[in-house]
């Protein structure tokens, strides 16, 4: 897969005109291909279609979001030594560091996938029915754990894989039900991108509504404020 530099809100590629790049910590070399600076208006857009989202993927089965997950895993491993080459260059981690985090992270999906299919997270609780209670009956009382919204995930300098894209935070939010705006990290926006595309094309895969992810890069604070 090639990185274009373009945001992701959605399945939308954008491109805006303030750029910044990242750079090779070993050598110092610009490394191609410039990378958009989201605003607060693509903040804003990321967050509706997000919403958008939110109410369709909230209702759909355990077992189709565990698939998605899984999907995920095997999409992110399928972009091979790219994924761990541009990591490489961008961070300047070792190969052998990078393909165990590559692994952590897959296993990661699987395991929220698992969870997901067990059904304790849910928390389910019901209280029966008194119907001969005095002065009035009772009705059975039912609780259960509910997703509340998108969430937003902050990418980590040092863990460009577990903790960015497709990392632990983004498994628990689209394990829950809830759609992900991801403020990449502006050390490693190629590696983003890159994983980004895979969880964009597990989204078709798993025929998801298109803003289940939105990746938001930018090099100073404008995205990470308006999120918050």
């Amino acid at each position: 897969m090639s990185i274009s530099g373009a945001l992701f809100i959605g399945n939308e590629r954008v491109a805006t005109s303030e750029t910044f790049f990242a750079l090779n910590p070993t050598t110092g070399e610009r490394l191609d291909p410039g990378f958009s600076s989201a605003g607060a208006t693509h903040v804003a857009a990321a967050c509706e279609r997000a919403w958008a989202a939110f109410h369709v993927y909230r209702e759909i089965d355990v077992e189709s979001r565990a698939r998605f997950l899984e999907t995920i895993a095997d999409r992110l491993l399928g972009l091979g030594d790219a994924l761990l080459e541009r990591a490489h260059a961008e961070t300047a981690l070792p190969l052998a560091r990078l393909t165990g985090e590559r692994a952590r992270t897959a296993n990661q999906l699987r395991l929220f996938a698992d969870e997901l299919r067990k059904g304790h997270w849910l928390g389910l609780r019901v209280d029966p029915a008194q119907p001969d209670r005095k002065p009035l009956p009772r009705p059975d009382l039912r609780q259960r754990k509910i997703p509340l919204g998108p969430v937003a995930v902050f990418g980590a300098s040092n863990f460009p894989l577990a903790f960015s894209v497709a990392g632990g935070d983004t498994a628990a939010a689209l394990a829950a039900g809830c759609p992900v705006i991801v403020k990449g990290h502006s050390a490693h926006p190629g590696t983003a991108e890159l994983v980004a595309q895979a969880v964009s094309a597990a989204v078709q895969d798993c025929e998801l509504p298109d803003a289940m992810n939105s990746l938001l890069n930018g090099s100073g604070s404008v995205v990470g404020a308006a999120l918050v």
